[in-house]
């Protein structure tokens, strides 16, 4: 006999940039491009040691921030160097 139980679960449907506040539906291309940022500040750490660090960006203010010191390149040879 197999018994079951009922499950909830709560899946993405979208996510709010934390920069300029967009909301980017799972269904749009944008949705791809997104960046979750989420990791646990270390020793020294300029977050603070052992806190949590989580930020969701845009494709569009990813670029802004960190675009300028990108190294960008198709795999096999550098495009671009946005400094």
């Amino acid at each position: 006999m197999i018994h079951t139980t009922e499950h909830t679960h709560q899946v993405v449907s979208a996510f709010t940039c934390d920069k300029c506040g967009k909301t980017v539906q799972k269904d749009s291309l944008d949705y791809q491009e997104g960046h979750h940022i989420n990791f646990v500040g270390g020793y020294s750490s300029v977050f603070g040691d052992g806190v949590a660090v989580e930020c969701d960006l845009c494709q569009d203010c990813l670029k802004a921030l960190v675009g300028p010191f990108a190294r960008i390149s198709d795999g096999q040879q550098r495009l671009v160097r946005n400094r």
